[in-house]
């Protein structure tokens, strides 16, 4: 597969015809329910992760393939693109499971640290206990947002692997800090409030959890100071991401943590899949072909919104096109 972008294949449907509209209807658009089976994954700093497996079981799936999900900023595995994607690979008797983030599968894990958007460590160990429980599958990967930045960095970081085939990124902030600041300005600053009213909310719901379990974690947040006057996802990555995890402040996170440098290095066959019209990722942060490996391949739409891509012939675009560069 070649380097660099391809003709634009996404027409949306008529009646969502911006960036807006298909971002908010893929967020809150009915979807087929799909059974889950939650694996608990210990992790080795007493933590835990919750995986939740959809019905098909993988030693008794079509083919030796499971796909692994990686969600987004105040998501789930019971987020609707994640729903949508298990829905059909049920039909098709593929086996698949949705890795939940630290805190994020409605159970409140041990530790005062979270998630964000480079964890790729959680990533690696559940991949790896996942990989040695399963030695004769091969891995897929598909991240969607944060999930897809999470991922590329993972990728980056690790090179190639013998059990790992191919991967898709769906609307990834590749550049941390110009996604930040993007949702400052216009309309945007909409989509920048309620993830900071979530992540504030979640937070502080944690702290309580925490005093009455673990006082000595819940003191590591204290530590960090009030909530109350946050407006921002820079002032809370600044003030809390930051460091609850050990970096210096949001722009050594932003920093440290951006797919973009992490691109050149991806050895495993990879499609990016992203929206000029996305509001929440400028499109000047969408690299270019030149910072790029062999192995990445790049759909470049006009439209889609974030996470959206969705058209009239066929409706569910978005995971058609997984599906086919998946060869599921």
């Amino acid at each position: 597969m070649t380097t660099g972008t391809v003709e634009n294949e996404f027409v949306p449907t008529w009646w969502l015809p911006e960036g807006h509209s298909q971002t908010l209807w893929r967020k809150f658009s009915p979807v087929e329910e799909v059974e889950h089976k939650r694996q608990r994954i210990e992790l080795d700093d007493e933590d835990f992760i919750d995986i939740d497996w959809s019905s098909v079981d993988p030693k008794e799936s079509q083919g030796d393939t499971i796909v692994f999900f990686l969600h987004g900023l105040c998501g789930c595995s019971r987020s609707p693109y994640i729903l949508a994607m298990q829905s059909l690979l049920n039909a098709q008797g593929i086996a698949s499971l949705a890795m939940n983030f630290r805190g994020c599968s409605g159970e409140m894990n041990r530790l005062a640290r979270a998630y964000h958007s480079g964890v790729s460590e959680d990533v690696n160990e559940v991949f790896q206990k996942l990989s040695a429980e399963y030695p004769q599958h091969n891995f897929v990967f598909v991240g969607y947002s944060l999930g897809a930045n999470v991922l590329l960095k993972w990728l980056g970081e690790m090179g190639s692997h013998p059990n790992i085939r191919k991967a898709v990124a769906v609307s990834t902030p590749f550049a941390l800090e110009h996604c930040s600041q993007a949702m400052l300005k216009g309309i945007s600053r909409v989509y920048g409030q309620y993830f900071v009213r979530q992540l504030v909310k979640d937070f502080r719901n944690k702290q309580q959890y925490l005093q009455s379990f673990r006082p000595e974690e819940a003191e590591r947040i204290a530590m960090l100071g009030d909530t109350g006057n946050i407006a921002s996802i820079w002032e809370f990555d600044d003030r809390i991401t930051a460091p609850l995890h050990g970096f210096e402040g949001a722009q050594d996170y932003y920093r440290r943590c951006s797919s973009a440098a992490f691109l050149s290095a991806i050895e495993t066959e990879t499609l990016l899949i992203q929206s000029k019209n996305d509001p929440l990722i400028p499109p000047d942060s969408i690299p270019g072909s030149d910072r790029l490996s062999p192995s990445i391949h790049l759909q470049l739409t006009e439209h889609g919104g974030h996470v959206g891509f969705v058209s009239s012939n066929p409706r569910n675009w978005l995971e058609q096109r997984i599906l086919n560069f998946l060869q599921l």
